[in-house]
């Protein structure tokens, strides 16, 4: 075959897909339904409410948004994105992170801190008590690092907590990180929920199985930024009353 005849060849396929579709590639397809006692969600880094129309139409059943820092480069879960949430009929999950991969962070001063301050969000955002908070752990802990960095950091969370209450606390924690920590966490009682990381090298990964939310790598289902996640049971996800106009705009 000639170099013509052979680049003709070559290129028929594509011309002949390109023309089934118009030149576009295909939408992708929304999630499958999840399976019985299960939840099928994403957490993501940037307000929801940007992709709120592609949310609605995707199957998924929650969206986990962070509290932050006002440090933070990034937004954090607002009251208006919150209602936006629950209007468009998925859940919210929450997670503070601030120097989350940053061991010199980690300390029961720190802890306390960043309980009050996550306390502080959830009331603003309208989060309701006995729902839970996760605090993340972003980084594969040493064993003796989790006991004397991460041990002590979330004694202080439950401090932080019940102090910003002025009573007991109202949030349940959770925590966000590797096997080994969710494993430990868990079993100390400090966490009364688990969130296992993606990051299948660090520690514990493939040992623990007592999470609550598992997280997996990116959809071709939505086309924005994300992490996707399975939950199973009570996760201590939760939805907000009143409703966002910007949700249901053009529904």
């Amino acid at each position: 075959m000639g170099r013509k005849g052979l680049l003709i060849a070559l290129l028929a396929p594509i011309a002949l897909a390109l023309a089934a579709c118009g030149g576009k590639e295909p939408p992708a397809a929304a999630f499958e339904p999840s399976a019985p006692g299960a939840a099928r969600g994403i957490d993501m880094a940037t307000d929801s409410r940007d992709v709120s129309q592609e949310l609605k139409g995707s199957g998924l059943q929650f969206v986990a948004r962070y509290y932050r820092d006002p440090a933070s480069r990034l937004p954090p879960l607002s009251p208006e994105e919150a209602r936006a949430v629950t209007a468009a009929g998925l859940k919210l999950v929450t997670v503070w992170q601030y120097k989350s991969n940053k061991p010199e962070h980690f300390s029961y001063a720190a802890g306390q801190a960043d309980g009050m301050a996550a306390h502080q969000q959830a009331k603003a955002v309208g989060q309701p008590p006995g729902t839970a908070i996760y605090f993340a752990v972003d980084y594969n802990v040493p064993d003796p690092e989790i006991r004397s960095l991460i041990d002590p950091y979330f004694r202080g969370i439950a401090a932080g907590l019940a102090a910003a209450a002025g009573k007991q606390r109202e949030y349940r924690i959770g925590v966000y990180g590797s096997g080994a920590v969710c494993r430990y966490m868990k079993g100390v009682r400090l966490a009364e929920y688990a969130w296992l990381s993606n990051s299948r090298a660090w520690s514990g990964y493939a040992e623990f199985t007592n999470w609550d939310i598992k997280q997996g790598p990116r959809s071709t289902a939505v086309s924005f930024d994300h992490d996707m996640n399975q939950a199973r049971g009570d996760f201590g996800a939760f939805t907000v009353k009143g409703q966002s106009p910007f949700a249901i705009a053009g529904s």
